[in-house]
């Protein structure tokens, strides 16, 4: 097992040199930049956070319990761009199959992921380990990008109860735009709790989803996740498992936690008058009603994190996007329902929606449907003018 140490005083000393750098003697510090660390940490804090960095950087071996199958060998990435933390074009896979209405995530035959990378015969091995494909028996393809992972620690610090009012809250409006909180598995909790992550809201918090990807994105097996992923399904692969067992002692999941609960959110660029006409225009025409500006953490012991406001513009609910809908069933989620994206951050990113189909706002917008069909329709409707400084708005973002 390994856990990068070397290089983290330098990274956290690195760090504060270029905040004070930033921040210019006798002038307040500006917001984060992209991949820093929240406001107003410890020492400590900031300490956790570089440990943390260090591991999600890090490149994970055959000796570390790599595959045999898996997506990438390093959390950054997938989560690199602009800075690490952030997102990518990077894509997964995951396929499934629906007939008559009824839905199989092919777990027999190694899905709902497809582990695109595989060990082969690393090490001089006997085995030859092979990536993963789409089955035959499939009928549904889907690809998943990369998102950015800052500000995430805030979410994870407000309460499911704010979630779940919510939800209430919009289906006593009754304009047909109500989404609902994914009840999912919290493993350490031991019993389902509100889903706050991933395009289906399918992992209830940070701990866990980091537990998830440990094992789903990189085959490295965790005392909360310690059941190797069968290649393609076929689990006598196992046999040939050259780090058989559990691969990290769990302190892995808790270096990433740590670095993504202390990961600031994303600054804001120049909010001009055309971006707050487009803000207003935005709002106008109901985007708001899915993507909520601002939420508000609850009590929490770490004091950059305790009853703080941000403004994310979601409300990490499940909404039916009818023909956007991904057509995969996670925790209690439909086919058609996805989680509100959050758009903080949008101006860092190239590439919309949860396939990466979109290279447009534009296109993104138009492309909304189910309970955003009326919003989309209304941005259809919009005079030029109305339209360019709604974009303008959303790359302020």
């Amino acid at each position: 097992m390994k856990r990068l140490v070397v290089g983290v005083l330098f990274v956290v000393v690195a760090a504060n040199v270029n905040a004070q750098r930033r921040s210019g003697a006798g002038r307040p510090a500006p917001d984060p930049a992209a991949g820093e660390t929240l406001a107003g940490l410890t020492a400590a804090q900031r300490a956790d956070f570089a440990a943390g960095l260090a591991d999600f950087s890090d490149e994970e071996s055959v000796a570390d319990g790599l595959g045999p199958v898996f997506n990438e060998r390093s959390c950054a990435a997938c989560h690199g761009v602009p800075a690490i933390g952030g997102g990518s074009t990077r894509t997964v896979t995951r396929f499934a199959r629906r007939i008559n209405g009824l839905y199989d995530a092919l777990a027999s035959l190694g899905g709902s992921l497809m582990q695109d990378h595989a060990i082969g015969t690393a090490d001089g091995l006997s085995h030859n380990f092979k990536a993963e494909v789409v089955p035959a028996a499939a009928n549904r393809t889907v690809h998943r990008r990369a998102t950015p992972l800052f500000g995430l620690g805030l979410v994870d610090a407000t309460p499911d109860s704010d979630f779940v009012a919510a939800a209430a809250q919009q289906a006593a409006r009754r304009d047909g735009v109500a989404g609902r909180v994914n009840m999912v598995d919290n493993i350490r909790a031991g019993m389902k709790t509100v889903g706050k992550f991933g395009w289906k809201a399918q992992v209830p918090s940070l701990f866990q989803f980091s537990g998830d990807a440990y094992l789903n994105e990189m085959g490295i097996t965790t005392p909360d996740f310690p059941n190797e992923s069968c290649p393609q399904g076929d689990c006598t692969e196992l046999a040939f498992n050259p780090a058989p067992g559990i691969n990290d002692d769990g302190s892995g999941p808790i270096l990433l936690t740590n670095f993504m609960s202390l990961l600031a959110a994303p600054p804001r660029a120049v909010q001009t008058r055309d971006v707050n006409d487009g803000e207003a225009t935005f709002e106008r025409i109901g985007c708001t009603a899915c993507h909520t500006a601002t939420q508000r953490t609850g009590s929490n012991p770490i004091a950059a994190l305790d009853r703080k406001t941000y403004h994310p513009y979601s409300d990490f609910l499940l909404h039916d996007m009818g023909a956007l809908g991904d057509d995969l069933e996670m925790g209690n989620s439909t086919g058609k329902e996805m989680r509100t994206a959050p758009l903080w951050g949008l101006r860092f990113i190239t590439t919309y929606l949860h396939d990466g189909r979109a290279t447009t706002l534009d296109q993104a917008i138009l492309a909304h449907d189910g309970q955003a069909r009326g919003a989309r329709d209304r941005f259809a409707g919009l005079a030029a003018d109305a339209k360019t400084k709604l974009i303008a708005f959303l790359n302020s973002l």
